[in-house]
C-alpha cells in the first residue's frame, strides 16, 4: 500500500502541475479581439507635428502635408493623420490646398478619405479663378486628380455661392460634376 502511495504522489504533482501551468496560460493571455473591437486597436506608430513632401519629378508634381499627430495601423497598412493640411502643386494647374480634421490614407496614399470640416481652395487668394469647397467629407484620388464625395458641398467663388450632394472634381480638366439637389445663389455687389 506504501508503494502505491509513493506512486501516486508525482502523479498527483504532475497532473496538479499541468491543471496550474493551463490556468496561469488562460489567466495571463489578453482578452481575444475581435476584427470589429475599436476598444483594443492600437497603432504601431505614434508621430505629432509633422510633416512631407512627395516629389514626382517626371510631372513635375509636389504634394505637401501637415498633420498635428499621425498613426499607422501595420496590420491594416492603415495612416490616420488629425488636423492635417494638403497641398498639391501641378505646371500649369491651379494650385490645391486642403485641410481637415482628420485624414485616413489607404493604398499607400492612392485613396485619401478626408473627414470633419474639410475645406478646399483651389487657386491662389486674390485670383479671380479661385474657388472654395467646403463639406464633411472628400474622397481623393491624388494619382488621377480626382475629388469626389456623396455628401453635402458648398462651393463659393466670388459672389455665386453652390450647394450641392455629391461632387466630381477632375483638377487636370477643371470639371467639377454636381450629383443632386444643386442650388445656386449670386450675391452682386452694390458698387
Amino acid at each position: 500500500m506504501s508503494g502505491s502511495l509513493y506512486f501516486r504522489s508525482p502523479l498527483i504533482l504532475l497532473v496538479l502541475l499541468v491543471v496550474l501551468t493551463f490556468w496561469l496560460d488562460r489567466v495571463t493571455r489578453p482578452p481575444e479581439r475581435s476584427k470589429d473591437d475599436d476598444l483594443n486597436r492600437n497603432p504601431d506608430y505614434i508621430v505629432e507635428n509633422l510633416s512631407g513632401i512627395r516629389m514626382d519629378y517626371a510631372r513635375e508634381t509636389e504634394r505637401e502635408f501637415t498633420a498635428e499627430k499621425l498613426f499607422y495601423y501595420l496590420d491594416e497598412k492603415v495612416t490616420e493623420l488629425e488636423h492635417v493640411n494638403f497641398t498639391n502643386t501641378e505646371p500649369e494647374k491651379p494650385l490645391i490646398r486642403m485641410s481637415a480634421d482628420r485624414a485616413v490614407v489607404k493604398s499607400k496614399g492612392q485613396d485619401i478619405y478626408l473627414m470633419g470640416n474639410v475645406t478646399a481652395i483651389r487657386g491662389i487668394d486674390g485670383e479671380k479663378s479661385k474657388i472654395t469647397l467646403t463639406t464633411q467629407f472628400l474622397h481623393l484620388i491624388p494619382d488621377e486628380s480626382l475629388i469626389k464625395t456623396d455628401q453635402s458641398v458648398t462651393i463659393s467663388r466670388f459672389n455665386t455661392t453652390v450647394n450641392a450632394n455629391g461632387l466630381e472634381f477632375n483638377n487636370r480638366t477643371g470639371m467639377i460634376e454636381l450629383l443632386s439637389n444643386v442650388k445656386a445663389v449670386n450675391k452682386k455687389s452694390n458698387r
